[in-house]
Formats: structure tokens, C-alpha cells, sequence
């Protein structure tokens, strides 16, 4: 499976870990756990091939399957389907399969009789990969994540990143991979497919890394915990499950602050009787040597866990704008043959706050690219009101510009930002000293989650148009974020599975997709947030 020896990870100067040995066997199912920032990304990363360790090494045996935060990958025409048999090597050979089929009809015989010669060799090693049985598993891990044919069918550059990254995750599970990596396998899944996900990640025989902030996954799942413990350097390494880890990290805790209250106390004393015996000539050297023996002591400490700091999130100041400062009218949008959403009407009043519902592909997150000028719609048009500005989350982070710099994409989001005043709000989200200087491409999901928020924060916009701004945060983080959504004094147009989330917000209106039906809201609409 894994074998991990004397590992050690920076990025940069910063030392992320260092000694860290650990193996993943058959049947591990381990929840790899940490603040956001302290390094579970890069870890994956670093375990699954993508970056190179700065130490030690990393022996892997087996198919290793990777699920990070972000998916681009594939072949952005293919279908949907064919990416996910491909994991099985079975993808090419139905679209092949397909076409011969197609060729067999021709009427030029050398056609027909080449593609008849091309079936019988396509279908034979479709047949010893598994064949039909392995292409209904496929079908029937792609239903149990909410893709249903007419999004397999669809070519893969046509889809949401929602879409796309449950495409990749149905593409791991397929694949029969002998340790699975994934980095928060449930963003983007409603509930009965995180029931579904349980289960199926229960019942898996191999080995099995999973970073994630759902806690009834890690809770139902988990028999090993790693606890990335970024003042440390190291992972603290639990053989039990969730509940039984809380109650041992705590007492861990607990018995390091003890052993360091009493061994500094002895360390004092020694430290104090040395200066009495070093001002006397004839006892320099035992004063001496319990100043030794006090600093041998305390280097031999275990270092006490600080308490983890958490970003203050806060939204702007809202800057003056007209009584309706963003409407539109007859919106709608298909991709190919696909209607997403059609005769979609809005107006979006001062203030006022909107919940957007619908099932997974209901063309929540298109709706919002849409109303934010990132995309066009097929008919209809966004009217923007007098002094709108508008602040995004994307839920993929596509604010961000992974080329540039934490700093330089922090000036970007308000051309009359000086540095001085954009290091101060990074600091406030947890960027300090040479984290300004980071490419954005290189932070984890939490970061970047931070750092979009923190651009929003210095846009001063009076509409904020947020697509699932609570996913990669960690709980303290998390309530940090409902806290600023509950008191900001501007408009928003929330998506989210979050109920918390909806519940900060206490919105006024909820406007239910595909269908585009306004509705005051009312709490029997909560039941539905889940499963959107």
C-alpha cells in the first residue's frame, strides 16, 4: 500500500513536517485531521506522486487513486462516461466498440469488413476488463453520486466544477484502486449521496486517506486518525476511531501541559540553586551542570499544542447603491441539447438576502456565473442597478489567478489598495509575513477559501453572490464565516448545502431552479437545502 519513512515536507522555508513515518495497510481507513493551512493538501499531494518530498521517502505499492480538492483532469472532450471507464481501462474500447459498430452498416465492404474485424478484437478485451458487469458498477456508482445518463453523455468541458469533480470521484471508486486518497470527497454531494458514500467506503477492503469536514463521514468511517499538528512539525498517529480519538488527543493535551508545568517548576529550581552555587568559585562546576541538566530537561519536552488561530471573516462595508441594484430578466442557458434553465427572473433589492435551491445540476452555480458577468446567458439579460458592486465565491476558486501571488491577487480585487493596507486584511486571514509572496496555485483549498473571501472583503461590494463559501473550512473557521454572513448589511444571493449556513443568513426569499419559481421563505424550505 503506503510506506512512509523519515518524511520530510516544506514549501519554501516554511518546514511543514519533518521525521514523520507511518504505513497505510489494507483495510486502514485513516482521517488525516489539522487547521486549515497546516499542510493535509501538500501531504496528499506528496503521498499520491504530485510533489516531490524535501526528505525521506515514500514507498507505494499498487494503483494509488487520487481525489484532490480541484479535478481538471481529462480530456475536456470526452464524455463524461468514457472518462470514468477509462479508470479501468474500458473507455476507449465502448467508444470504439460504438463506431465499429456504426462502420459494420456501411455500404463499402472493405469498411464494413474491417470495422466487423475491429468489433471482434475491441469486444474481446471488453470482455476480459470486465465487460458489461464492470460497466453497470460504473453506471451504478455515477447514479449514487447524482449522474444520471444525460450528464455521462455530455462531453466533459460542458460541465459545472461540481459535476466534474463527482465525475472524478465516481472515476476513483470505479476504479478498484488499492488506496484511495480524497481530499473532501463530499463537497458537492447532496445527502443521499454522502449516506452513499459511507457505506461505500465501509465496506472498502483497501487502504483509504480522507481529509474532510463532514463529521459523520470521518465519524462512521475512520479507524485510524493523523493528526497533522502544524506547531509541532509532526503527525500524531491515533489507532482508534473518531470518538475515541477526540477523548485521546484531549487527554494527550491534557498530560503534556502537566509534565511541562512540573518539569519547568524542577527546571526553575535547579536554574535558581545555580546562580546561589555560581557566585561561589568553588562551586562553578555544580552550578554548571544543573544548568545543563535544567536545559536537557526542558529540550526534552513535548511541545504543548497553541491554540490554533482562526481567520477573522468579515464582509465589507457595503458601498452606496440604488434600491434595486441588480435585476434580471428571461435569463436561460443549455449546454448543447441540455436546458439547464429557462425564463429565469430576479430582482435583487438592497439588503435583501436570497437562498437559490435545486438538485445538483439544476444550474445553481451557472445562474450565479451568470449574474456576476462571468458567463453569458442564451436569452435574457443581468440589468445592473446604480453603484452595484459585486463581490464572488466561486466554489472552484476561479477569482483566484493561480499565477500570481496571495498579495498581487489581493491588489487586483481593489486597484486603490496600497500594500500596507492589503497585508493587514491578509493577516486578519491567517497570510502573515512571507505567505503574501505564495503563488496562489500552491494553497490548499482552506487557503484559497480564505483568500477569495479576503478579496471580497476589500471590494466593498454591495452585492455578494456566493457559491457554497463554507466548503474546505475548518468548524472554527466555519463559524467565523456564519457570523459575518449574519451581520453583513449588503445583498446576497446564497448557494449552499450548508443549513447552517442558510440559517446565518435568515433570508427573506428563495428562488428554486431549474424552474426559476420565487417564493418568501419559510422554514419547511430548510428540508430541502441538503438535498439540493
Amino acid at each position: 500500500m503506503l510506506a512512509v519513512h523519515d518524511l520530510e515536507i516544506r514549501v519554501g522555508a516554511r518546514l511543514l513536517m519533518e521525521d514523520v513515518t507511518f504505513r497505510v495497510d489494507k483495510g486502514d481507513k485513516i482521517g488525516l485531521v489539522g487547521r486549515n493551512g497546516a499542510g493535509k493538501t501538500t501531504l496528499t499531494k506528496t503521498l499520491a506522486g504530485e510533489l516531490v518530498p524535501s526528505g525521506g521517502r515514500i514507498d507505494r505499492t499498487g494503483e494509488i487513486g487520487y481525489l484532490p480538492q480541484d479535478p481538471r483532469s481529462g480530456n475536456p472532450e470526452d464524455t463524461a462516461r468514457t472518462r470514468i471507464l477509462d479508470a479501468r481501462g474500458l473507455g476507449r474500447l465502448v467508444t470504439g466498440i460504438r463506431q465499429a459498430t456504426l462502420d459494420m452498416a456501411s455500404p463499402d465492404a472493405a469498411t464494413s469488413e474491417a470495422a466487423m474485424s475491429t468489433y471482434s478484437r475491441l469486444e474481446d478485451q471488453f470482455l476480459a476488463l470486465g465487460g458489461y458487469a464492470a460497466e453497470a458498477e460504473a453506471a451504478s456508482i455515477a447514479s449514487n453520486l447524482a449522474l444520471p445518463d444525460r450528464i455521462l453523455d455530455q462531453e466533459l468541458k460542458t460541465l459545472s466544477g461540481g459535476q466534474r469533480r463527482r465525475i472524478e470521484l465516481a472515476r476513483i471508486l470505479f476504479s478498484g484502486a488499492d488506496t484511495m486518497i480524497l481530499d473532501e470527497p463530499t463537497n458537492h454531494l447532496d445527502a443521499d449521496s454522502v449516506v452513499w458514500l459511507r457505506e461505500f467506503l465501509k465496506g472498502y477492503s483497501g487502504g483509504v486517506i480522507v481529509i474532510s469536514h463532514d463529521v459523520d463521514l470521518v465519524e462512521e468511517t475512520v479507524n485510524k486518525v493523523f493528526y497533522l499538528d502544524a506547531n509541532r512539525q509532526v503527525i500524531d498517529i491515533y489507532n482508534m476511531g473518531w470518538k475515541h480519538y477526540l477523548r485521546q488527543r484531549e487527554a494527550d493535551e491534557d498530560r503534556r501541559k502537566k509534565e511541562r508545568v512540573n518539569v519547568e517548576k524542577k527546571a526553575t529550581t535547579l536554574q535558581l540553586q545555580a546562580a546561589r552555587f555560581g557566585a561561589k568559585a568553588s562551586k562553578a562546576a555544580a552550578a554548571h551542570q544543573m544548568v545543563a541538566r535544567a536545559e536537557k530537561m526542558l529540550a526534552g519536552l513535548d511541545e504543548v499544542r497553541v491554540a490554533d488561530r482562526v481567520a477573522k471573516l468579515r464582509f465589507p462595508d457595503p458601498v452606496t447603491c440604488g434600491r434595486t441594484p441588480l435585476a434580471a430578466s428571461g435569463l436561460s442557458k443549455s449546454y448543447g441539447s441540455l436546458e439547464i434553465f429557462t425564463a429565469v427572473d430576479l430582482a435583487i433589492d438592497r439588503g435583501s438576502k436570497v437562498v437559490v435551491l435545486g438538485l445538483n445540476g439544476a444550474g445553481k452555480t451557472t445562474l450565479l456565473r451568470i449574474l456576476a458577468g462571468v458567463d453569458k446567458p442564451d436569452t435574457g439579460q443581468v440589468e445592473p442597478g446604480h453603484g452595484l458592486r459585486v463581490g464572488y465565491y466561486a466554489q472552484e476558486h476561479e477569482t483566484i489567478d493561480v499565477k500570481r501571488t496571495v498579495l498581487q491577487n489581493m491588489l487586483s480585487a481593489s486597484p486603490q489598495l496600497n500594500e500596507t493596507e492589503a497585508r493587514k486584511v491578509l493577516g486578519s486571514f491567517l497570510f502573515t509575513g512571507d505567505d503574501g509572496h505564495k503563488l496562489a496555485g500552491v494553497l490548499s483549498g482552506g487557503e484559497k477559501t480564505r483568500l477569495a473571501l479576503a478579496m471580497i472583503v476589500v471590494s466593498g461590494a454591495n452585492v455578494l453572490l456566493l457559491d457554497e463559501p463554507t466548503n474546505n473550512l475548518d468548524p472554527a473557521s466555519r463559524e467565523e464565516i456564519l457570523g459575518a454572513l449574519a451581520g453583513y448589511q449588503g445583498a446576497v444571493v446564497l448557494v449552499s448545502h450548508d443549513e447552517g449556513a442558510v440559517e446565518a443568513l435568515n433570508p427573506e426569499r428563495v428562488l428554486i431552479l431549474p424552474d426559476g419559481v420565487e417564493d418568501h421563505w419559510n422554514p419547511d424550505y430548510s428540508d430541502l437545502i441538503s438535498l439540493a
